[in-house]
């Protein structure tokens, strides 16, 4: 018997926190992103830029970024990528320069996207665990916050 309430408490506390989560998911102190957990890695700023980006649709600048592991493989051209491979994409709405005619600039950031490589963590998804960090977030507004996001780190 003690068994049974023992398992009838524990599977109402887990009923409660799951109908808790989306609750949980606007406030400040959370910061991880839903599904998988994946939070805004520390130094992200300071990584390599790997590339542009532009996404027909999407009136938006983009540029990905590595963490060292990730450079280190995409250097040495290993694939897949190791555990603990981290990619950033930062996205910027596309607005036309003030300073250059036909030129174009990065606006207000509107995204900020991470794939994170842990095969034990994620096995479901090949491995990868994924955050997208929106505007509504308050871990991207603090982030947006700093004037390093504005730019691509060179």
């Amino acid at each position: 018997m003690k068994r049974i309430s023992r398992v009838g408490f524990a599977a109402a506390t887990a009923a409660c926190v799951i109908a808790a989560l989306p609750f949980a998911a606007g406030r400040a102190e959370d910061d991880a992103s839903p599904i998988f957990g994946v939070r805004i890695p520390a130094g992200y700023r300071q990584w390599e830029l790997i590339a542009p980006s532009h996404v027909p649709g999407f009136d938006e600048l983009r540029g990905i970024l590595g963490n060292p592991v990730a450079m280190t493989a995409y250097r040495a051209g290993t694939l897949p990528f190791p555990d603990g491979t981290v990619l950033a994409k930062l996205a910027w709405k596309h607005v036309p320069s003030a300073d250059f005619d036909g030129a174009f600039a990065p606006g207000p950031a509107t995204t900020v996207q991470f794939m994170v490589k842990d095969a034990n963590k994620y096995p479901a998804t090949g491995g990868w665990g994924f955050g997208r960090f929106p505007p509504q977030m308050e871990a991207f507004r603090q982030a947006a916050q700093r004037p390093a996001f504005k730019h691509v780190p060179s």
